[in-house]
């Protein structure tokens, strides 16, 4: 039985050490194939990306060493001679970026700078004989040495690409690996827009009107907006995961899954695997995240959530918990599984995803954290059906709220909270829930939108910490009219709980009062127990909460 292989992204060291392989290797036609010089491939976290572009590089590179043997019996060796005649023949520049995470851009400029002196001294072999100019050779040992200037560094793509096709007298091929890695490091450490120039500089004057270029691939998890970063850049194709042209190659077909769970006698796993790590559709497809498959079978078969424990999760954490009350009540409704529909954006410009709910969408769309269960263009606009893709995912979303809680309230006090809510002891509740809104509201905003903020989230805290004994409905109103909430309890002995909200915009004490008032009225009124009573629950509790900034009422009629 073959290794599996977890965390192995060298396509030479997969294949000569005998790691299982799911063939992918038509991706090499399809590449040779596409009209476009620059392809961009923006695919979610683990997967595939990094492998499939080393196969690239395997398949092209001209080095001295031959590779053709880690292609024996792989279907790209089924093609056309025209195909294989481009094997080996290429000069290739191949640079990752996905180790770029740094906290300031001092750091991350070095360690840019740091990856293109590693790809310059692979190729040293240019500093001999006669083919650089005496200007060219001192520049180039700068570049190695890490002395150039931030200039120099931000065309030493364009530069390296002439220098390979002056050596081979053959034109370069560029494999670039997650080359929004620095650019996601930017956005959520302060530098965006020093990553960004540097980025749109280093890759327009290495990828544009370049004829020392054969190709150029590049991946990512999204695709950074045409004005941000590829401005002017008119040879580049982009296939994001909503179209199909690239679909199979990134990630497991359900057809592969199958077969890798059945050689490895793992067959009887296959019904709980698809409900906890299928769902995504790429394209005409439904693809699974590699990494967490080949993870469940190396673990016999142990349903986790895998793909949590990669790095990356910090910032949809932020996005979601500092989003407004409109972002929460639609994670709401995500929660219990069923579908948005929001218009997407796949030009995602960073520095609107957390002001835009359009770019919020899209992001999380695009980097796999929800899926598309249907698609619709309505002149150039592109609508979704937004849902969670699969229990492993939606694992990472009830973790982020659950650990926002706690950061907010501590676990003991939490369970205490809940306690006291649904035993009726609205005393206590109301002590911690007021305390609970005082940690969990912004200073900074407490005449805008963030009691709304506030009580979206806490619905969404009822439902993952009381789902295993109680059913938690909401009724989704405008943030400032009524926002109604039914806890009804699995067991017909326990309590049945309505909450009404009410939002005053002025801080009085009689005000709140009335707003109180006015919630239980309402629930009266309105004759909402009728619902619990239908379902024999005959204890009730009727709550009105009532907010203004982050002053607290609560009363029990």
């Amino acid at each position: 039985m073959k290794k599996l292989p977890i965390g192995i992204s060298d396509f030479k060291e997969l294949k000569e050490n005998n790691y299982y392989f799911i063939d992918k290797s038509l991706f090499i036609k399809d590449i040779i194939d596409e009209n476009a010089k620059v392809i961009l491939l923006p695919r979610p976290r683990r997967f595939g990306k990094t492998l499939n572009l080393s196969m690239l590089y395997y398949f092209f590179s001209n080095t001295d060493e031959d590779y053709s043997h880690l292609f024996k019996n792989l279907k790209i060796k089924d093609t056309e001679d025209r195909y294989l005649d481009k094997q080996g023949k290429y000069p290739v520049v191949f640079l990752t970026f996905r180790g770029v995470k740094d906290l300031s851009w001092e750091d991350c400029l070095e360690n840019i700078q740091d990856i293109i002196s590693s790809q310059y001294e692979s190729h040293a072999y240019l500093l001999e004989g006669e083919l650089l100019s005496d200007k060219e050779k001192t520049v180039y040992r700068d570049i190695v040495n890490l002395s150039a200037s931030k200039v120099h560094y931000q065309k030493a793509l364009s530069k390296l690409i002439c220098y390979l096709e002056r050596y081979y007298n053959q034109k370069t091929i560029v494999l670039i690996d997650e080359y929004d890695q620095p650019i996601q490091s930017g956005y959520m450490n302060g530098y965006y827009e020093e990553v960004i120039s540097f980025m749109r500089g280093f890759l327009e004057s290495g990828l544009k009107d370049n004829n020392s270029l054969e190709k150029g691939v590049l991946t990512g998890i999204l695709r950074v907006a045409k004005e941000s970063i590829f401005s002017g850049l008119n040879n580049l194709m982009v296939s994001t995961l909503l179209e199909d042209k690239y679909d199979s190659y990134f990630g497991l077909l359900e057809e592969e899954v199958e077969e890798i769970f059945n050689d490895y006698s793992l067959e009887y796993r296959i019904k709980e695997v698809k409900e906890w790590y299928n769902g995504y559709n790429f394209g005409e497809k439904t693809l699974y995240n590699p990494w967490s498959i080949i993870n469940c079978i190396y673990y016999h078969g142990e349903l986790k959530p895998y793909w949590v424990n990669t790095s990356g999760n910090e910032i949809i954490k932020g996005l979601i918990i500092n989003g407004d009350s409109e972002i929460k009540s639609d994670l709401e409704l995500l929660i219990k599984d069923e579908s948005i529909e929001r218009k997407i954006d796949e030009n995602i410009v960073f520095a609107d995803v957390d002001k835009k709910s359009t770019s919020l969408w899209s992001f999380l769309l695009l980097s796999g954290y929800l899926r598309a269960s249907n698609s619709q263009r309505r002149g150039a606009r592109l609508y979704c059906d937004l849902e969670i893709p699969n229990q492993e995912v939606k694992y990472i979303y009830e973790e982020i709220i659950l650990d926002w809680f706690e950061e907010n309230i501590t676990s003991q006090k939490l369970k205490l909270m809940l306690e006291a809510l649904t035993s009726g002891d609205i005393e206590i509740f109301s002590s911690i829930f007021t305390e609970f809104v005082l940690n969990s509201m912004s200073s900074f905003d407490i005449g805008g939108n963030e009691p709304e903020k506030v009580y979206h989230a806490f619905v969404l805290g009822l439902l993952l910490n009381l789902r295993d004994n109680y059913q938690v409905k909401s009724n989704r109103e405008s943030g400032y009219g009524r926002y109604d909430v039914m806890i009804i309890p699995n067991k017909k002995d326990k309590l049945g709980i309505i909450m009404e909200f009410k939002k005053v915009n002025e801080y009085k004490k009689e005000i709140l009062e009335e707003a109180v008032e006015e919630a239980l009225k309402q629930i009266k009124e309105k004759r909402y127990k009728q619902e619990l009573l239908a379902q024999g629950i005959e204890g009730i509790i009727e709550l009105g909460i009532a907010f203004s900034g982050k002053e607290v009422m609560i009363k029990k009629s």
